[in-house]
């Protein structure tokens, strides 16, 4: 069966929860998810916010300072937010992403470092107590002082399962990112050999149809084709280029004529980044302008595909589509405007239009 790409938008913006507001609890709807985007702090709030029917910060806030839900490097070992329960299964799959990345970033800066010996101190460093980077970083240093200072910092988070405690990951928290140690934080250990057919089934349900190489995009790790090929269950379509997808088998498909409404995705949205091939959300001009190097834009949605870009910063909200928009399209933007204005706690800031398109229609 051939799938064409405005299908293929649809079964994905239903399974993002982004075809209509959903009314899921915030723990469930970072479960259905596998793990919500988090590099940047306030990022996680506005993705559940524009995907739940009833959300609030405090909501968040609670199950970060509850440890029902973590933040750590996980997935593409980028800033990740998941539940407990998933942490302990996901993070060891990714150790091969975090430890190939700290060598390409770090490896020259760390020459003559034992890697099992940072890996031992770090944890006798923080045994039964939580250090920023910047304090466990000067304490390996007196190891190791002729290692970079930057590089054995991010090595040891590298090496060592730790998640970033609150404050941090709280909505406008800045400040230095404090250590812990993942498995004093939970209470449990993390599983020693999860199978990685368990991520990839957790991706379809959230992400298919899509390819092996869709599914190594967003997770990080690679030689999966053998893996995903070899999951008997597994239904199989092509898209309208040829390439095979794969889906659950009892995964609902959404017709190509389903409305869609306008959507505000914060910077590193989860449906912006989990795809190989992005077309199904936005075309190769519109992707160079989103995703510039390793930075991922906020965008915003109309009609289910990317229509332009957005920020908030200062009380202004600034707008900027990349083509014309119809009359009616601008005003159902300007109400989402107001609604994510409000959430932000913004409710006397101002929308501006950047380049505003003459509308149509």
């Amino acid at each position: 069966m051939i799938l064409n790409r405005r299908v293929l938008n649809r079964t994905t913006l239903d399974r993002q929860l982004l075809l209509r507001r959903a009314a899921l609890s915030p723990a469930e709807a970072i479960e259905r998810l596998v793990a919500v985007q988090g590099q940047e702090i306030d990022a996680p709030y506005l993705g559940l916010w524009t995907r739940l029917a009833a959300f609030t910060q405090d909501d968040l806030a609670s199950l970060l300072h509850g440890r029902q839900v973590v933040r750590g490097s996980l997935l593409r070992g980028t800033q990740h937010l998941a539940l407990a329960g998933d942490y302990v299964w996901i993070r060891p799959l990714v150790q091969v992403i975090l430890t190939r990345a700290r060598q390409a970033s770090f490896g020259r800066l760390t020459q003559g470092v034992d890697l099992e010996e940072l890996a031992k101190l770090t944890r006798e460093h923080l045994a039964g107590r939580t250090l920023t980077r910047p304090q466990l970083r000067d304490l390996l240093l007196r190891r190791w002082p002729e290692a970079g200072p930057t590089a054995l910092g991010f090595s040891a988070q590298a090496m060592v399962p730790v998640v970033h405690t609150p404050p941090n990951g709280i909505w406008g928290q800045r400040g230095a990112t404090p250590f812990t140690l993942a498995e004093e934080w939970l209470g449990r250990p993390l599983e020693t050999a999860p199978p990685v057919e368990r991520l990839v089934t957790r991706y379809l349900a959230a992400y298919g149809p899509a390819s092996v190489r869709d599914v190594q995009r967003w997770s990080g790790l690679t030689r999966l084709k053998e893996v995903v090929e070899a999951m008997p269950s597994l239904r199989t379509y092509q898209d309208t280029d040829g390439r095979v997808l794969y889906d659950l088998p009892d995964a609902p498909l959404v017709a190509e004529d389903v409305p869609a409404p306008v959507r505000f995705l914060p910077w590193f949205d989860n449906l912006i980044v989990a795809f190989d091939d992005r077309r199904r959300m936005m075309t190769a001009e519109q992707q160079r302008a989103v995703c510039v190097g390793a930075v991922v834009h906020p965008t915003f949605l109309v009609g289910g595909t990317v229509g332009g870009m957005w920020d908030l910063k200062d009380g202004v909200l600034t707008i900027e589509p990349f083509h014309p928009l119809p009359e009616d399209v601008m005003g159902e933007l300007a109400d989402e405007a107001a609604r994510l204005m409000a959430f932000a706690g913004d409710e006397q800031g101002s929308v501006t239009w950047l380049r505003t398109p003459a509308t149509t229609g």
